[in-house]
């Protein structure tokens, strides 16, 4: 009975830091709003670059793909929340190479159809892995690898922040919502066992402690409040 409850609870406890984990990628997800509203305002993408979304769409398609029933099926709350992103990233996509210029144009596409063919690829090839738990380890790896490479994206800009002792281009919300987001999903890959979620997040928590922290150090002792909205988290 008491093994039964505590099972209870922990399943619980995992689905609301997978919950919380989705809550917050939301917020992530609607960061670069701020930044379309200035090309459709400007009907261009001036010096913006299409790359991050493009790396955000290959992102979010690797990890969905992963929490899907034919990779884990105990990881529904990691598809939806990466099939959202998806789509966020997709409407981003078409809105950038809409107002880019025609170099922009030929390139983002070239890219998009890129990601588009390379995760084919890697469905297509993952389910020929007959074994369901080597399948699981193959695309967890590259999920993994995706999301450490894009938690560890922020590090130039901790640099910057380091170098010119200013907040400028930190937005305190984003570093916020990347450390909630990475935190919530922590906790639900420890609760579910799956390493291949906890420790890519687990890094990213940590990464966002040290954003959060330069953030209060560098915006006190200079005074600067950074609403910079034209940041994106990915890239």
């Amino acid at each position: 009975m008491i093994l039964s409850v505590s099972s209870s609870v922990l399943v619980i406890c995992k689905d609301a830091a997978g919950v919380a984990g989705n809550f917050f990628a939301f917020g992530l997800f609607v960061s670069p709003i701020a930044t379309f509203r200035r090309i459709l305002r400007n009907r261009s993408t001036q010096q913006f670059s299409g790359l991050p979304y493009i790396y955000a769409l290959l992102n979010c398609l690797l990890c969905m793909w992963y929490g899907t029933p034919f990779i884990s099926s105990d990881n529904v709350l990691v598809m939806s929340v990466n099939l959202v992103g998806a789509v966020f990233q997709l409407i981003y996509i078409t809105l950038f190479i809409a107002y880019a210029d025609k170099v922009k144009k030929i390139r983002m596409l070239g890219l998009l159809l890129a990601v588009l063919g390379l995760c084919a690829i890697i469905v297509a090839g993952s389910l020929q892995i007959t074994d369901g738990g080597m399948r699981r380890i193959f695309v967890g790896l590259l999920s993994g690898a995706s999301l450490i490479s894009m938690f560890a994206s922020p590090l130039f800009i901790i640099n910057l922040v380091i170098r010119t002792k200013s907040v400028e281009f930190m937005p305190f919300y984003l570093s916020l919502s990347t450390f909630l987001m990475s935190s919530g999903f922590f906790v639900y890959g420890l609760l579910n066992y799956d390493p291949f979620i906890s420790i890519p997040n687990g890094i990213g928590t940590i990464l966002g402690i040290v954003q959060l922290i330069l953030y209060f150090y560098y915006s006190n002792s200079s005074g600067e409040d950074s609403s910079e909205p034209f940041i994106v988290p990915y890239g």
